[in-house]
């Protein structure tokens, strides 16, 4: 799975976004709803670097 990418298409709008092999947009999400979500729920899984909503991180 590729990376999240944050982009800012105009300002004050912050989305992350994910590429396909082609460079296409697969997959986008509003950076504020991703952080509230991330709040809500606790994950079971250790995400790496660059995939923050496929899991949590481990405390540093």
């Amino acid at each position: 799975m590729s990376k999240r990418e944050l982009i800012e298409p105009t300002p004050g709008d912050k989305r992350y976004v994910r590429r396909d092999d082609k460079g296409h947009f697969k997959d986008q999400v509003d950076v504020g709803k991703s952080l509230a979500a991330d709040r809500r729920q606790k994950a079971k899984t250790d995400a790496g670097p660059g995939q923050g909503d496929r899991g949590d991180h481990k405390a540093r």
